[in-house]
């Protein structure tokens, strides 16, 4: 049996979104999260179980990784390793088709192709929602990454309930997403260790679960008002939390404020355009088909790189030709 696999995911869009974990070791996040995979931009990985070899061999786009980067890997890779029950030694290796760290979810997609390249090349039979909790021990949107479309996942003190959920809606044809490149290097996994000591993450838990249920709702119904109005407020209300921490993160540049001003002007001139970020300075513009040439005008017009993108689907894998060695 080959035990070699090519898997490939997108990254997420958070639209409720996590921030803190309870359990560091297992990522098991504060409370509930919803997001939407964005497309095409995706990470490719390729894992080949080696019974002969005798460590671990780990790449990112052509760079070896060392350090806290590949902690997290090994995380992942030693859980399937229990799962499957041997000791095998692994070759990794993975691509970005965007770029990393500059706030569009890179770690999300990467851990949720590594899940499930990992699991399927030791021949595991596992569901998304199973896989989910793989690639949650890399990063707890990559749970969100592994189902796709538009996702839940649900905090829990445990695989079987922590776990992610795709959530149909008709929302998924008509989205499209001005992506606002703002690079400013940041780095998600510090602010996640001191969210609970704002003094405004209590309310913000509070707040949560009202925002899902209405979230959750908004997407049935397919209402986008309802449902972008809503990943708007929880960009502020999540920022608010990141910047009255003991670091005072601010991930905002003058050019994220820049874009959010322009959307509030389309608004005005009767746009349907709201925008979104995640723990980063770039921004996510979320409107309809319709709209995307006069959003993105507005936006080139700042002097900001965008991109177009549309709702990605679930992890999957690819036909050996596409492996990556």
């Amino acid at each position: 049996m080959s035990m070699k696999a090519t898997a490939r995911a997108h990254p997420i869009q958070g639209l409720v979104k996590y921030h803190g974990m309870r359990d560091p070791e297992l990522r098991l996040p504060y409370h509930d999260s919803i997001s939407v995979c964005t497309a095409p931009t995706n990470t490719t990985t390729t894992v080949e179980w080696q019974p002969d070899a005798s460590e671990d061999l780990l790449k990112i786009d052509g760079e070896v990784v060392d350090g806290r980067a590949a902690e997290r890997i090994e995380l992942v890779v030693d859980y399937v390793r229990e799962l499957a029950g041997f000791d095998h030694a692994v070759r990794f290796e993975s691509e970005n088709s965007f770029p990393s760290n500059i706030g569009f979810g890179s770690s999300s997609s990467g851990f949720a192709a590594a899940a499930l390249a990992l699991v399927e090349a030791a021949g595991l039979e596992m569901t998304h929602p199973a896989i989910s909790t793989v690639a949650r021990r890399g990063s707890s949107s990559a749970a969100r990454a592994v189902t796709g479309g538009f996702s839940h996942l649900y905090a829990g003190m445990n695989d079987e309930d922590c776990r992610s959920y795709r959530l149909e809606s008709d929302l998924e044809d008509e989205l499209r997403i001005v992506a606002a490149h703002v690079p400013a290097y940041k780095e998600t996994e510090e602010a996640h260790k001191e969210a609970a000591e704002s003094h405004m993450f209590s309310a913000r838990m509070a707040h949560i679960p009202t925002q899902i249920a209405d979230m959750r709702d908004a997407l049935r119904r397919a209402d986008f008002i309802d449902a972008f109005k809503l990943a708007e407020h929880d960009s502020l209300s999540l920022t608010a939390a990141t910047m009255t921490g003991p670091s005072g993160w601010v991930y905002w540049q003058p050019e994220t404020i820049a874009v959010f001003n322009a959307v509030r002007e389309l608004r005005e001139e009767g746009v349907e355009v709201y925008f979104s970020t995640d723990t980063g300075a770039s921004v996510y513009v979320n409107t309809r088909e319709e709209h995307v040439e006069t959003v993105r005008s507005r936006i080139d017009a700042i002097g900001i790189e965008t991109d177009v993108w549309e709702v990605g689907g679930p992890a999957h894998t690819l036909d050996a030709s596409e492996a990556l060695f």
